[in-house]
């Protein structure tokens, strides 16, 4: 299967894709032969899979930019005050992955922090990678210069109506308790077509770059886990912003992405939720039906 786009050049995405093209076959071949698993707190799981495709990437990202930085989940904090650095996931959904459930994906976003750069400012997101090895599917971006899957260039969804749209969202593995993530997972799945919950923050943004979900939004979330994710969903004409609309960052504690179409009515409904204010009344189905009516005239 061609992975890449023809005639497109991706000076940073395309060398960092075959890296995770091959750190992906190392964890489907973890998969498949099954792994232990251990604990890297009171919840986290972490495993051989993570440990060894975390120190495959590495090995490959210094000999293809050995000038680079690199930011792993697994630990590595290599060269980090660089011009670009790597956030790199090396098995996103370990959860799934430890359980059988062939959802994961590995993970690389770059970051562009030129010379006077503050240290808690946001460089530029250059390029990102999102490799699913059990389908077989690249999602790949580089900046001003599209997202991709597998060759073919997408674009986000277009549908401007939260309630037919299917959402997605996640749920941290630690501190559930102390995570209000379930009112707002109650109020969306009551108001769309439907919320999905995957495990595996990553393929959940690229799928929202591609359309086959039309917004996604979390809490808590870390750099190795958005990086890549956010910029295909820009360069596939989404959007992605902090709730209230505003600028996302990478240390962010809010991920909102959409379609771009929905961006003002689901922050309404945010902004709503927040301040404890009455919502909306819920669409009956005869009021759903009519409203699709008068959009079609």
């Amino acid at each position: 299967m061609t992975h890449l786009p023809s005639g497109v050049s991706l000076e940073f995405a395309a060398p960092a894709a075959a890296i995770a093209l091959e750190a992906g076959a190392l964890v489907r071949n973890f998969y498949q032969k099954g792994v232990a698993t251990e604990y890297k707190g009171d919840v986290d799981l972490v495993t051989e899979a993570d440990r060894s495709s975390e120190k495959l990437i590495v090995e490959r990202l210094h000999q293809q930019f050995p000038d680079h930085g690199i930011y792993g989940e697994e630990g590595t904090r290599d060269n980090i005050e660089s011009e670009y650095r790597w956030y790199v996931d090396p098995l996103d959904g370990t959860t799934n992955f430890a359980h059988g459930f062939p959802v994961f994906c590995v993970s690389l976003g770059l970051e562009h922090r030129p010379a006077g750069i503050a240290p808690d400012a946001d460089g530029t997101l250059t390029a990102g990678i999102v490799y699913d090895p059990m389908r077989d599917e690249l999602f790949i971006a580089e900046k001003g210069r599209g997202a991709y899957l597998n060759g073919k260039k997408i674009h986000a969804s277009r549908i401007n109506d939260l309630a037919e749209c299917l959402m997605a969202t996640g749920f941290p593995s630690r501190k559930r308790h102390e995570n209000p993530n379930i009112h707002f997972y109650q109020q969306i799945t009551l108001r769309s077509h439907g919320v999905r919950r995957a495990g595996s923050a990553a393929l959940d943004l690229a799928y929202t770059a591609c359309g086959r979900f039309d917004g996604y939004w979390e809490f808590n979330l870390n750099p190795w886990d958005t990086s890549a994710g956010v910029l295909l969903v820009q360069e596939a004409g989404g959007t992605v912003t902090t709730f209230d609309g505003g600028p996302f960052r990478l240390n962010s504690k809010e991920v909102l992405a959409t379609n771009g179409l929905i961006l003002n009515e689901v922050k309404t409904l945010f902004q709503a939720m927040f301040a404890g204010r009455d919502l909306d009344p819920i669409l009956t189905p005869k009021k759903f039906a009519e409203r699709r009516a008068e959009r079609s005239r």
